[in-house]
Parts: structure tokens; sequence; C-alpha cells
């Protein structure tokens, strides 16, 4: 199969130099950060596919903004021109910003979720999870059967199990539902997209039994250029048309905008027209965030995230972006190394199950990948599987996830065609000698988001 780049509708004019340790090196620093690849320094990694959260480039326009920051402590300039950019593209009459994703999840499943109550997902990802528990509720997902085989082909694959979701609701009761989270992109599935007709099926039954429906919108743009391209009827919609129609189906959206809104700090919270909900929305910033017209940022991030929201947007930039993955993942299927099928938004998602079947979930296959990718290359990834998920929190059991992925989630803007084929050829000496690899154990752990801090050591 012939796999074509599709080259950057950018120019480069700042760079940033990056070092290469030798094998010996990096052999030792993931000992001396016990097996964790968050411990690790930035600077001792070749490639950091960490994360795709906060660590895009931003634009020239955007450092342009960062100058204008208006740094009042209430009312600034910056805040009114976050809300007007904001409110274009997701159409919502109220929008408060905080500091990150994790914030909004803080600001937000309080006021829906307590002791008794579940929230069901499409999939829930390691903050929201953490904070439904938190707020004292049980997360539940719901996501359908065919994202949970990685080979085959579907459009769709992080659309919401509806079926499914109509009998979990019979089973929890209505009124212990307190919320039905969609999230667009489905991060924990691989990255994959939700259609425009499920959403739409999802927001008639949750209205259907009074139940709130808060999207996800870390990656929303991604799941719109997929829409445009994969679902029928949508094929001459703008981005931004096909965005309006999404959140109209949502009541709130909590939303990370170090993702699609390309920024390296920032989030919102949306609120469609409930302003009783939004009062509580305020209530719950000031204390935890800071006064609402700033919300735990500095006046310049408010300017650089109202510009990236529009720059989040481009039909070009997106072209681009799920460009890169579309390389990265045909590279990867010429050279037979499984990952779930088609690719995702922000990352190759490897599907460390079928590569490595010989180490149990319990010693953590997509870690144990992640790992060798590093002693190898010098690439930091991470694992998103059973040791991301966690123990049950009321067993204290270790769960088995459905997937064991060792993700590799690219920057925006940050690395080119060259930095892609390293990465495959990285994974191609790996595969050589597979059969070798070992699981690991944990040694320590704190009870919630233990994957950020764990210690780990091989078993021999």
């Amino acid at each position: 199969m012939s796999v074509k780049y599709f080259a950057e509708p950018f120019k480069i004019k700042m760079v940033e130099p990056i070092k290469i340790l030798t094998r010996e090196e990096r052999i030792e620093k993931i000992r001396e950060a016990n097996y964790n690849v968050f411990s690790l320094a930035a600077e001792d990694c070749y490639i950091d596919l960490l994360t795709d959260s906060g660590t895009g480039a931003m634009s020239a326009d955007q450092w342009a903004g960062i100058m204008l920051g208006d740094e009042s402590y209430s009312g600034s300039k910056s805040f009114y021109k976050l809300q007007k950019s904001a409110k274009d593209i997701f159409g919502y009459e109220f929008i408060q910003p905080v500091h990150q994703g994790r914030a909004a999840e803080k600001v937000v499943m309080p006021i829906l979720l307590g002791e008794g109550k579940v929230s069901i997902s499409n999939m829930h990802f390691d903050t929201t999870r953490a904070h439904v528990e938190i707020a004292g509720a049980r997360a539940v997902d719901c996501v359908v059967p065919e994202a949970l085989d990685t080979e085959s082909y579907a459009p769709f694959k992080g659309n919401m199990d509806n079926e499914r979701l109509v009998k979990l609701i019979d089973e929890y009761g209505k009124e212990n539902v307190g919320a039905i989270i969609i999230t667009v992109t489905n991060n924990s599935a691989g990255g994959q997209p939700v259609s425009i007709a499920n959403i739409r099926e999802t927001s008639r039954i949750a209205k259907e039994n009074g139940i709130t429906v808060i999207i996800d919108a870390a990656r929303y743009a991604e799941n719109c250029h997929f829409i445009k391209n994969r679902e029928e009827g949508y094929e001459k919609k703008s981005i931004r048309e096909i965005a309006r129609e999404i959140f109209s189906y949502g009541d709130i959206f909590t939303m990370s905008s170090k993702k699609d809104a390309i920024v390296n700090i920032g989030g919102l919270v949306g609120v469609k027209n409930d302003a009783e909900l939004f009062e509580k929305v305020k209530a719950n910033t000031i204390p935890m965030e800071g006064f609402i017209s700033y919300g735990g940022l500095a006046g310049r991030d408010l300017e650089a995230l109202a510009v990236g929201l529009q720059e989040g947007v481009d039909e070009d930039f997106l072209r681009y972006r799920i460009g890169q993955m579309e390389y990265l993942a045909g590279k990867l299927e010429e050279a037979g190394i499984p990952y779930q099928s088609p690719v995702g938004g922000h990352a190759v998602f490897l599907d460390a199950k079928k590569l490595l079947p010989h180490i149990p979930y319990n010693e953590f296959p997509a870690q144990a990948l992640a790992i060798e990718l590093y002693i190898e290359a010098g690439i930091r990834s991470c694992d998103i599987g059973s040791y991301m998920l966690g123990n049950d929190p009321d067993t204290g059991e270790q769960l088995q996830s459905e997937f064991e992925f060792t993700r590799l989630a690219v920057p925006r803007r940050v690395y080119t065609q060259s930095h892609l084929d390293v990465i495959v050829e990285a994974l191609k000496e790996i595969k050589k000698r597979k059969d070798t690899l070992k699981g690991y154990r944990i040694t320590w752990e704190p009870k919630i988001l233990r994957h950020f801090t764990a210690k780990l050591e091989p078993i021999r």
C-alpha cells in the first residue's frame, strides 16, 4: 500500500533542539524513573508522544495575541474576546474558562453526581473516571461492540451503544443516572470518532429520561473532520456547521482546550441555556479556579485560546493533522504492526494485546511496549490499558481493560514526516524481538490516577 504524506500547511519560523541519548543512557533513565514514563525528564526523550495535550506549537497569531493579554482580575478584554470566539463555534449561551480539562470536570461533576449515582459514557477517559469517583459516583462505559475488534474497519468505532444505554438506564434507574457523557473523539477506544446520527440518538434517549448530556469536547474538531469525510449527508458541510449540530444535542460541555484549540494551557465549560445550572458552575469555579472572568488563566492565555479555537477548525489544518496519523498508521500496517483500525484523530493506538500476547493484562503489556519503545529509540508514549484503568474502587482488585493500547499521541504542528519514519523503524526493531519482552509489576501506587506516579519493576 502506498502511503502519502499530506504536507504541512505552515512554515517553520523557530526550532527547538532535541538530543538523543545512547541506548545505555536510556536504560538507566527509565530505571531511575521506576519504569514510569511520566517520571522521565522531557529533555531525555527524543520524540515525545506522551500526550497531545498542551504540547502543540502555537501560531504567530497566537503568540501575537499573548502580547495583547489584558491581565485585569475582573472583566478583562481578553475574557470577552474568548467568550465571543467560543460562542461563535459552539453556539452556547454561557462560557466559563478554566485552567484545563480536568478542572472543568472538577467544577461540573459534583453538580450532577454523588453517592449512589452513575455516569454512563461511550468511554470515560482517566481523569473523567477519576472525577466521577471523587464525586462519589461510579463510571459505566458503553461503547459499541465494533470498537473491541481492532483489526476490522468501522467508520465510527467511538459510538455509544445506544441499545445497551437504554438497558443500563432501566437497570440503574433513570433517577440514578446523573449524566450521560459523549466523548468526541473517543480517546480510550483509540481516538475513534462518533457519528452525528449516534449523538442525536443518545441525546434523544437522555431527554426522554430527563438526564443531562455532557459533551467531552477535547477533540471535537477532529471528530467533525471524520464526520465530514465519513458520514452521509455531511460531505458538503463546513467544520463549523458540523460542530454547531454536535453541540446542539448537548446540555453542557467540558473541554480541555490543550488539544483542538492548540494552546499550552486552558479549558472551558459551556452551558447551552440553563442559567440556573450556570450559576452552579460559577459558584464552583470561583473557589476552585479563580474569578469567573479568568478561571485560573492569565489574560495572555485567554487571548491565545480565543485565537486557537478558530485555528483548530481550519480545514487545511485538520486535513494535515489527520493526514499525519494516516501516514503513520499506513507505514505500521505495511510493517505488520497491529493498531486500532481505522486510525484515530490524535494518535495511533498500538494493539499491545496482539503484539505481545504472552504478557497477561495484570503484567501490563501496553506499558511494557511503551518502555521498550523508549529504550529502543528514546520515544515516549503511554499505556491506555489495564495499567491506566487501575483497581476496582470497591474491591481494590486489578481491573482488566477491554483494550491494551500503547498510545502514540502526536503533538500538533511539532513533528515532521522524518520523525514519524523514526517511530516506524523503532517499532519494526521491537517486533523482531517481541517474544523476549517481559511484563511489569507495581511496587507502589496511589489510590487514584496511579499511572501518573506509580513505581514499577520488570518481572524476570
